[in-house]
């Protein structure tokens, strides 16, 4: 099978610098550079559906817009793009969820995915009402799903459970397709959630040997389930012509972490109650020296940004090497970004998708054009300073 690319809808905005925020920090200033207007994000679908991409998540929380509403009316500027629109179980019904995905269906031509985010940090939660601790959290995902998935199979559901109630629900019409499930989560609570589940499971960009042992951990629940997953990987990615251009674009990101802010958001990060969030914050421990932290693999993004903190950085051709190292481990869906995601999301379908196509890894949908040059898609306006060559 080949893989599968998703870009990213920066929906907390958008800058030529890192956009900081997730998992309880505030968003930087730099998420004012462009705000997330539907105007622009509509601008980054467009060129996502025509550089070959098949989906762009959009994220969920306090620091940034809403997931469904901003997704549906971007979603009419584009026509074939498809929307991992990440929600969180605890806010919503399960009943009026799955009501929502069927007319998300209907009204997008099938255009949903839905990615499934418990939400590791209870302050933020508390502020939305949920006092439940992580454990609950997770447990009341799995009611949730369960009449979730129940409702999209045109049963009648009827539950009691330890955190969900329903009696005799049903939904009138289904959705078509339905849409498939992804969800991340590095905890024993959430990996088994994820095995009962989820269609993808979802990792953000550690080491492969890391990523390695989690699907092994993921696999092995799911085939006691009875179930077979596919995997998929979250990343920034920072590729150029060359690789010193690619690591010149990671230093100017670098230059421009005031250690002030650096300070504040690690601290905000390391109350996180996520295992995902720790083991990003561990790949680095707050410091700016050995950020590489496996060949290509830059964690310097986690330094100002909760969530997925690290990049793929190099030439065209070393990104394509990294990307098929990831597949080999099982990985086939990954879901990337870049600052600024509208001129990032050329550099990488321009750059790195026509060489993996060469490859056979990945085969662009019958309507999208597949550049045959990998010169700098956007020589013009990358405003790549002339730093020194070098990595941190």
């Amino acid at each position: 099978m080949t893989l599968t690319f998703h870009w990213f809808l920066p929906t907390n905005g958008d800058s030529r610098h890192v956009v900081g925020g997730g998992h309880g920090t505030p968003v930087t200033s730099a998420g004012g550079d462009r705000p997330p207007t539907v105007g622009y994000l509509s601008q980054i679908a467009r060129a996502a559906e025509q550089l070959g991409f098949t989906g762009a998540l959009t994220p969920t929380g306090a620091w940034c817009e809403d997931a469904w509403l901003t997704t549906a009316m971007v979603a009419q500027h584009a026509e074939r793009l498809k929307f991992l629109v990440a929600f969180r179980p605890g806010f919503v019904s399960p009943t009026l969820a799955a009501q929502m995905a069927a007319t998300y269906q209907r009204q997008t031509g099938g255009r949903l995915l839905l990615n499934v985010v418990t939400g590791g940090e209870s302050r933020e939660q508390r502020a939305y009402g949920d006092f439940l601790d992580k454990d609950a959290r997770y447990a009341r995902t799995n009611e949730f799903l369960h009449i979730v998935r129940e409702l999209w199979r045109g049963r009648t559901v009827g539950l009691v459970g330890d955190h969900l109630r329903v009696e005799a629900a049903q939904l009138t019409r289904l959705p078509d397709p339905v849409p498939e499930v992804y969800f991340g989560g590095s905890s024993p609570a959430a990996l088994g959630v994820a095995a009962r589940h989820s269609d993808v499971y979802l990792t953000w960009g550690e080491p492969p040997s890391q990523v390695a042992e989690k699907i092994a951990r993921v696999r092995a629940l799911a085939e006691a389930e009875g179930r077979t997953l596919r995997f998929g990987i979250r990343l920034h990615v920072i590729n150029r012509d060359t690789t010193e251009e690619a690591w010149a674009e990671a230093r100017r990101l670098l230059a421009g972490f005031d250690a002030e802010t650096v300070r504040s958001v690690q601290e905000g990060l390391g109350r996180s109650e996520s295992e995902g969030q720790r083991r990003m914050l561990a790949l680095h421990g707050g410091g700016r020296d050995r950020l590489e932290v496996h060949p290509g693999l830059w964690a310097g993004i986690g330094l100002v940004r909760g969530g997925a903190g690290t990049a793929l950085v190099g030439s065209h051709d070393e990104v394509a090497d990294l990307i098929a190292e990831y597949h080999q481990l099982g990985i086939e869906e990954f879901v990337l970004s870049g600052y600024p995601h509208l001129e990032a999301a050329y550099w990488f379908g321009e750059g790195v998708l026509p060489l993996l196509k060469r490859r056979g890894l990945w085969q662009p949908p019958a309507d999208v054009p597949v550049h045959q040059s990998v010169e700098a898609p956007f020589a013009a306006t990358s405003a790549t300073p002339a730093v020194p060559a070098g990595r941190t």
